[in-house]
């Protein structure tokens, strides 16, 4: 028998926007400041933290995130949990020409692009496997809007 997953409320929304801009925050100071060595899971996944500057406000953000490594490639996603609307951080990286990821203590520069639909039937198995929430996530989202699978190459 499986769950009947269904898209969150415009409440549940707002409360788990603030959550995650909340907690982002200490994450990623408490991962840098420590090399990668404190709070680098989430849930049992691997968590990376990406640094872009914002496309308007020009400031430096850093968010953690889950990530995939596939050879010298790191992959995310731009999930937001579930949540009916993209991340902001998705159209800052989107804008910028590169962004600089952290993996432990190793910090490098990238250059991202967009999976196509067959990288993305190879990759969602895989994204899956590392964090079983995935499968939530997507059938969350489902008819409402889709999760970009996000492929970062070192510059």
């Amino acid at each position: 028998m499986t769950k009947d997953i269904q898209p969150f409320t415009p409440k549940q929304e707002r409360i788990g926007s603030w959550i995650i801009r909340k907690v982002g925050r200490w994450q990623a100071t408490v991962y840098e400041l420590t090399g990668g060595r404190l709070w680098n899971t989430f849930l049992g996944g691997p968590v990376a933290v990406l640094t872009v500057v914002g496309r308007k406000s020009g400031q430096v953000r850093k968010v953690p995130l889950l990530f995939l490594k596939q050879g010298d490639d790191v992959v995310m996603t731009a999930s937001k949990g579930g949540m009916s609307k993209l991340p902001v951080w998705y159209y800052n990286v989107a804008a910028a020409d590169t962004v600089d990821i952290q993996v432990a203590a190793d910090k490098k520069t990238y250059c991202m692009r967009e999976a196509s639909a067959e990288e993305e039937i190879k990759l969602w198995p895989l994204l899956e496997n590392m964090y079983p929430d995935y499968k939530e996530y997507r059938q969350r989202t489902e008819g409402v809007r889709h999760i970009p699978v996000l492929i970062f190459s070192p510059v």
